[in-house]
């Protein structure tokens, strides 16, 4: 299969470009397996020869006679992702995955055939690239969300599965014109650019991200890409002169001054002078670095002394300076970035010039990334593990990859935590520092509540505000690069319901919404359980978990704490519950409310005016309450229902004279009891049911159920059913309740406006 030429290759000494993705690709060749083998050993003398050979052999019959749609063997694919991630030096264990990842899928070898013939470590890592692929055969454009949940999934597990996804899908980039479909190909290009090339970048590999995002580009952009090759080819004829000159003057400089130095110079690819003129909304001819030089040399010190040799020399162009080795970026990219003015052109113009200055380990990492993190361990070591990621420093290489598959396994909403990752792939970075001098990088536009998450998990949750640079400051306020961030904390923190939108990354707005989610869980339990405590003790039942449990199929839950959490919230009636506990003592199929039905009342005892032995019913419509002026109306069955004087559902009924019946409550009855119904609005938050329901406890009354009918991002509307005493005894509880900073509204109410409850 046709290859580019890799990026870097030299094309003028003393100077080094970086390859234009405009040009025609050059091919490689057909890799023979010896050149395959030595090039891991250059790198790898220790690297398990037999291994790579076998996995070559293997592959190249496994595939057999299968063709590419470009008419190449297929066998050429692995081969060529393999010697992809030679350029990177992967480990050996890697680079078999990659002539073995498309084995299991597109041929009879099954995942333990590759277990029994190369060990579990690849077996691993070909079993992880292939279901990826699998996941890509299957999907859709709307399955993007959860295709790329299960690929940061598979990649926190080894992130060697993530290298070898991304040089399959740069190498099938590179052959991207053989698809026929245009459509397809836009889409293909547009998921590398959002997805692919960020996660390269997130993870230090340059050089994949650079080419990945450039033939995206070219796919997506051909008009503005090939403007921007026809620019770059211009320039190189008219400055061509003036970049050698800089380059043999600067080691002039460097030399006389005693410092060692390999310099190199790059012309910078389409894509990326097309994002700097947009985010910088300058012209070409004002870009800083279309030409850049890479100063290498052996330590730290001599990196600030060749940086302090070039601003003596040239003029520098103080807002394109930036030191990434004080303050590394999140995938541990170290460098100094300089502009300076350098000499006139051909045609007598000055052309603006970046220059970067590092070591030479700073470099590979910065070309290699989380690849040049491997340590090849002893040779005698038999523990079966040929390879080990290291953290330098404060550099961790799973940090993004975990902080994705945190965000996707606490996230309700694949699409919306899609959506956070994307925030975190892309946005420019900032550079905070702990008081301890922890760097601590975010998305441009994060908070200190974005901080304290980052930090940890337990420092957001228990953040009641921040200092930044030593001052206090809202937590909203965005942070910039230098700032030292002290997060306060206490170990009762609330979560006030604005935070989720004080948030910006992902991790912190999961974290938020995981905890709110957990308090209004436990707080619905809580009130749920009092609710039932109350309502079975009012009806003289003993409450247990073990009757609850006994009740839960019929009442089609999975667990106690599923029962009590729908009662708090409002979802099951508490009067579902004692019918599934106890047949038959609930509310009457009528849906009354009896107050006879959940506590041993004799109405004769409480109520004067009744013949003894006649069925009492108390009026939904108006819930009449000891204390209240009452009259009885005869039904056609015999029985009595019981209205207040000035019931509206009873004057609108008019029922006869001779229906009426005289009565009242008895005087200092303690017997007497009876269901109100009260509906208030409250504001919609952590806490404020609970609130509720501690104040009507505080005057003694009891809850025997609890209804919401309508909740709003704001507001939340529910019905109380009650058990108080008499009238004055509901009077006050419902003044405690207005009283109350988070009522909107509370009053009083029958049942007959509320059938469906």
């Amino acid at each position: 299969m046709a290859e580019k030429k890799a990026a870097g290759d030299s094309i003028s000494a003393p100077i080094q470009h970086e390859e234009n993705a405009a040009r025609p690709s050059q091919p490689i060749g057909f890799i023979r397996q010896v050149e395959l083998v030595d090039r891991v050993k250059a790198y790898d003398p220790d690297a398990d020869e037999d291994l790579l050979n076998r996995a070559y052999v293997y592959a190249m019959k496994a595939h057999g006679g299968q063709m590419r749609a470009s008419g190449d063997p297929y066998f050429s694919h692995p081969l060529a992702v393999a010697a992809i991630l030679t350029e990177l030096r992967a480990d050996p264990a890697t680079v078999a995955t990659a002539l073995l990842h498309d084995v299991v899928e597109d041929t009879d070898a099954t995942v333990d055939d590759i277990k029994k013939l190369f060990g579990d470590e690849v077996a691993r890592l070909v079993d992880g690239v292939t279901k990826l692929s699998q996941i890509e055969l299957k999907s859709e454009a709307s399955k993007q969300a959860e295709n790329f949940r299960k690929l940061v999934v598979a990649m926190a597990d080894d992130v060697r599965v993530l290298l070898v996804k991304l040089a399959d899908r740069l190498h099938n980039m590179r052959t991207l014109h053989h698809i026929p479909k245009p459509e397809k190909r836009q889409r293909i290009a547009h998921e590398t650019m959002e997805i692919y090339a960020p996660l390269a970048g997130r993870i230090g590999v340059h050089k994949i991200r650079e080419e990945l995002e450039d033939i995206s580009f070219r796919e997506l952009s051909q008009d503005v890409h090939a403007t921007i090759s026809e620019r770059l080819a211009d320039l190189q004829t008219h400055s061509i002169g003036g970049v050698v000159e800089l380059a043999n003057v600067l080691r002039e400089q460097l030399n006389k001054h005693g410092i060692k130095a390999q310099i190199t110079s790059r012309e910078k690819r389409p894509y990326s002078i097309w994002r700097k003129m947009t985010q910088k909304n300058v012209s070409f001819d004002e870009l800083a670095d279309i030409y850049a030089f890479r100063v290498l040399v052996d330590g730290i010190d001599d990196c600030y002394a060749a940086l302090g040799v070039i601003h003596t020399n040239w003029r520098m162009i103080p807002t394109e300076f930036d030191d990434y080795i004080s303050a590394p970026k999140p995938n541990n990219y170290r460098s100094i970035h300089t502009a300076v003015i350098g000499p006139p052109s051909s045609d007598g113009r000055r052309q603006r010039i970046e220059i970067q200055i590092r070591t030479f380990e700073m470099h590979d990492t910065a070309e290699r990334g989380v690849a040049a993190h491997w340590q090849y361990k002893d040779p005698g070591d038999k523990s079966g593990t040929s390879v080990e990621i290291v953290a330098r420093g404060q550099y961790d290489p799973y940090d993004t990859p975990r902080r994705l598959v945190e965000m996707f396994q606490t996230g309700e909403d694949p699409d919306e935590a899609l959506q956070y990752a994307k925030l975190e792939l892309f946005q420019d970075q900032v550079f905070c520092f702990t008081p301890k001098s922890r760097v601590i990088a975010l998305p441009k536009g994060a908070t200190p509540l974005d901080f304290a998450y980052a930090v940890h998990t337990d420092v957001g949750d228990q953040c009641i505000g921040a200092k930044i640079n030593g001052v206090q400051r809202p937590l909203r306020t965005p942070l910039n690069t230098g700032d030292v961030v002290e997060i306060l904390r206490s170990d009762n923190a609330p979560v006030p319901a604005e935070w989720e939108s004080v948030a910006y990354t992902g991790k912190a707005r999961s974290a938020i919404r995981r905890r709110i989610k957990k308090m209004q869980y436990d707080e619905h339990l809580a009130l749920g359980r009092s609710i039932a405590e109350s309502v079975f003790t009012g009806a003289h039942l003993e409450f247990s978990i073990k009757g609850v449990r006994e009740g839960l199929k019929r009442l089609g839950k999975k667990s106690v704490d599923d029962v009590l959490v729908s009662i708090g919230r409002g979802d099951l009636a508490v009067n579902e519950l004692v019918e599934a506990v106890y047949p038959g003592a609930s509310l009457e199929s009528s849906g009354e409310i009896r107050v006879a039905s959940l506590r041993e009342f004799k109405p004769r005892a409480a109520i004067a005016g009744l013949t003894p032995g006649v069925s009492v019913k108390m009026a939904r419509c108006c819930t009449p309450l000891p204390g209240e002026r009452i009259v009885g109306i005869r039904q056609g069955d015999g029985g009595v229902k019981v209205h207040t004087i000035y019931c509206e559902t009873l004057a609108e009924e008019d029922p006869p004279q001779d229906r009426w019946l005289d009565l009242k409550w008895r005087e200092h009855d303690d017997a007497a009891t009876a269901f109100a119904r009260l509906i208030a609005t409250v504001r919609n938050g952590l806490g404020v049911l609970s609130e509720i329901a501690g104040v009507i406890a505080r005057y003694g009354v009891s809850i025997a159920n609890i209804r919401i009918v309508n909740r709003s991002k704001e507001f939340v509307d529910f019905i109380l059913d009650v058990e108080v005493k008499d009238s004055r005894q509901f009077a006050q509880m419902l003044a405690g309740v207005r009283a109350s900073p988070n009522v909107i509204h509370a009053d009083r109410t029958g049942a007959g406006d509320h059938d469906e409850l």
